[in-house]
């Protein structure tokens, strides 16, 4: 029996050209709030460069600063408005092999560290059902706390939700794509990965 195809592709920097965490900042609160927003988190910021703060709590603190507080339903409406300016940044290439590889009957999934809630409303325009991402945490009254509920879905995280989702490794070939060091053990997980330049 042949064995099926599952392909995953990163999000930011694969299907995209740019990171759409800072995107949808910019989006949301526009562009004077989002430069202030970067100026004030700037130490925290400079420290992730140096390496000597955790990507997973440089992204949580940023997260934090802009949207604690906010409802969940006003961010869920802000997430679906956002796909349509995903467009302007969507790597066509690589939009071109995910479309062949629907036609193709393979399953896909889009696994990335962005949240789970921006990256849905676009990938499903394009046909894609299996979206792991970062998950976020609500409170009792419906808004967000500006923590996230889930690891940060970067690095090893990326093979382990694949993994929750597929745990019969030796039912199918994996194909990955990714751009960064993020992707690193999901590429190496599968049977064929390819980083994007």
């Amino acid at each position: 029996m042949d064995k099926r195809e599952i392909v995953v592709f990163d999000f930011d920097g694969t299907l995209t050209t740019k990171d759409t965490l800072l995107e949808f900042i910019k989006f949301s609160h526009g562009k004077f709030s989002f430069y202030m927003g970067l100026l004030l988190n700037s130490p925290i910021l400079i420290a992730y460069k140096l390496k000597i703060y955790p990507n997973w709590k440089a992204k949580q603190a940023l997260f934090t600063y802009f949207f604690h507080g906010i409802s969940y339903s006003e961010f869920q409406m802000l997430c679906i408005d956002f796909a349509s300016k995903i467009e302007y940044i969507k790597n066509p290439i690589q939009i071109e092999k995910l479309n062949a590889y629907l036609r193709n009957g393979a399953k896909v999934y889009v696994i990335s560290a962005s949240i789970e809630e921006w990256i849905k409303p676009w990938c499903q325009k394009y046909g894609v059902q299996n979206v792991l991402g970062t998950k976020i945490e609500i409170d009792l009254s419906g808004k967000l706390t500006g923590n996230f509920s889930s690891k940060n879905c970067y690095g090893q995280e990326k093979v382990n939700r694949l993994l929750e989702k597929e745990p019969d490794r030796t039912n199918y070939i994996l194909y990955a794509y990714g751009d960064s060091a993020g992707d690193k053990e999901i590429i190496e997980f599968a049977d064929y990965g390819y980083y994007i330049k």
